[in-house]
Parts: structure tokens; sequence; C-alpha cells
């Protein structure tokens, strides 16, 4: 990016660092609706107890809605996020990098009809796209988005068409949250889970067996028994925006950052164990005025070590243990404009700093 400030002794690790972003624009989306129930009042997944799920049952529940993405590229996954019932129209979710730079798709249903989809909006930092469909069949609901993340150990499935296999259903479990996402830009609050996801799954749902709720959109197969999901928080924050306007805009707090570890704290003689820990900021914005870099580097047990940074340990009084904890907060909470509390130490004293956020600049600037 333009304007990045690299100190010398620190370009060996400036080079392994992310920038900080977050993400603005108005709250909300689709919230939880109540899935189908058997007549004991128990969701139609879930009619076994808590540790097993009816796998048939979810997939009956929910796979009208999910459909195959068709582009030149090749295919991938969605699902349909809200129908306007009066007119047919349907707005389907998948992956920004699934369209890619797609402004027409085809998009199959799981009965069988294509349609031709506008892609109306896309977001590279979230990896989310929205696909107008104007005649949507009759059949097709919207699945319900979740409010809460999910907890590790619940039963989950991936429905998509991977390999180009459409209307297929992969299972598992919730592995992981609050991960930050290993494809592109840091995304925070990733779900991690070991239902198989595979080339073709991206940009489909990840659905919860006990809701028959979206907690999040497939984005990678990692290695074997991992994979990653875009977590329902940052789609119900994003795609509404996608939706209205076409674009989202991003906070930005300009730093470069290392979750705090204990090597790092002992090489900087602080008292604190959690937090971020500022290597360095980028030039120009508010970020530079505000905060302090490392200064200096020192050699622990071989290993080259930041020294003379601020460390990051609560933002709005909220409380900052990790980078994901940062980029979870400016992700969901907060706009370009505007000014956030930092809490951080500084030469192992705590003060508290304000930081007027600006808006992410474009990929390579």
């Amino acid at each position: 990016m333009a304007g990045k400030h690299t100190l010398p002794l620190l370009s060996v690790l400036l080079a392994a660092m992310l920038v900080l972003a977050g993400c603005g624009g108005p709250a909300g989306g689709q919230s939880t609706t109540e899935s189908t129930t058997t007549d004991g009042g128990v969701p139609a997944a879930q009619q076994t107890g808590a540790d097993t799920c009816n796998y048939t049952a979810l997939y009956n529940q929910t796979i009208d809605s999910v459909v195959q993405i068709q582009t030149a590229q090749g295919s991938g996954s969605g699902f349909v996020f809200d129908v306007a019932e009066a007119n047919a129209t349907s707005f389907i979710v998948t992956n920004q990098h699934v369209v890619n730079q797609s402004t027409r798709v085809g998009v199959k249903f799981a009965r069988g009809e294509t349609r031709s989809g506008t892609v109306i909006g896309a977001t590279q930092p979230a990896d989310l796209a929205v696909v107008r469909v104007t005649d949507t069949p009759s059949y097709v609901e919207a699945l319900p988005v979740a409010n809460e993340t999910p907890r590790p150990g619940d039963r989950v499935a991936a429905i998509g068409s991977p390999f180009g296999l459409e209307t297929t259903i992969t299972s598992g479990i919730v592995s992981g949250v609050n991960r930050t996402s290993p494809v592109g830009f840091p995304l925070p609050n990733t779900i991690q889970t070991d239902a198989p996801i595979n080339p073709g799954n991206s940009g489909g749902p990840l659905i919860a067996c006990d809701t028959g709720a979206v907690v999040g959109v497939n984005q990678a197969g990692g290695a074997e028994n991992i994979g990653f999901a875009i977590g329902a928080s940052i789609v119900n924050r994003i795609v509404p925006a996608l939706i209205q306007q076409g674009e989202f805009e991003y906070s930005f707090l300009g730093i470069q950052s290392a979750t705090l570890t204990q090597p790092l704290a002992e090489a900087n003689e602080l008292n604190v164990t959690n937090g971020v820990y500022v290597v360095d900021m980028l030039e120009g914005t508010p970020a530079a005025e505000a905060l302090q870099g490392a200064t200096n580097v020192t050699v622990v047990d071989g290993q080259r070590m930041p020294v003379g940074g601020d460390v990051i340990v609560a933002i709005d009084n909220q409380t900052v243990e990790s980078r994901e904890d940062l980029l979870s907060y400016l992700f969901t909470q907060t706009r370009p404009g505007e000014t956030v509390q930092l809490t951080i130490v500084r030469d192992g004293e705590r003060q508290t700093v304000n930081v007027t956020l600006t808006e992410r600049p474009e990929q390579g600037q």
C-alpha cells in the first residue's frame, strides 16, 4: 500500500505482518427465523438429541434455497438471503471470488431451473457478493441467518456444488470460532469446521443442524479436516449494504500489528500478557500521530523481536486480547469517520488515546 513506512531494523518482521482493517456501514441483515419443527416443537433437523443430527431432514428443509453459481471461469455455490414475494425477486449471497469480475452469472436452482442473475454488489475484503434474480421459482424461500455465534462442537452441514456436483451435503462440527480467515484479507469472526469444503462449495451455506440457520458462508478448505466459513455476524453486517448500495465502506486503523505473546512481552519488559502489539503505522493515517510503533529490535533465543511499540489492550472499553478481538470490533462496530478510544500500554504505563478511523484504501494503494 502507498505510504507504508517501514523501519529498517524491522523489515523481516514487517513482511509477515498484516494491516489491521475493520468495517463500517449500517448494521442489520436477516434475523434468524423459526425453523421447521416436529409435532413436539423440536427443529426438524434435530430430532434425536443434542449430540446427533437428522441430516436428511436438514437437507430437505434447506436444499431448495441453495443454488449453483455459473460463470465463464467456473462455478461455485450460493444461497437465497431474501425474497420479495410481490415480484419474485431474490437476493443470493455468494463469495466475491466466485463471481470475480462478472456482472452477469447463471443461477441454477436445486430443482433444475436456471436463471440469469445480476451481480449488484461485491466486496473483496469480506469476500462476499450479492446476485439478484428477478424470476425466482415460486417454491424458493430465504434461508435464515443466525444472530449468534455457534459453539465448538455444534453439528453443521455444508451444502453446495463441490467440483460441480450439485446439491451436495457434507457434515461435521464447528471446530472453532472467532478465527481469522486465511483467504485474502484478514477477516475476523470466521468459523472453522471439519465439514468437507472443496472447490465449488465456495459461497454456499454452512448450516446449523439444531436451527436450520446459516452460521457461515463457506469460503475455503484448508488442510485435511479444516475448512473455513465467513461468520454470520459479518454476513448480517455487510450483505444488506451490498443490496442497498452495492458496496461497503470499511473503517481503517492503519497499523501493522501482532498478537502479544509471552516472548514478545518479555522482550519489551511488559507487565501485560494479552493485547495487540503495534509494530508500525501507515504514514498519513490518524494512527501514525496517536500511536507509537516499535523503535528497535532485540534478539531473544536467536529470534529478532521488536521493542518499544505500544500495546492495545482495549478499544472503547472493550477488552482486546488478540488481533482477532480488535479486527472483530472494527468490522462489526465501527464506521469510517468515527473516533475510537484505545487503551494502550506505553513505556509500562496505561493511557488512552483517541483515533479517528479512516476509510480503508483499495488493495494495492
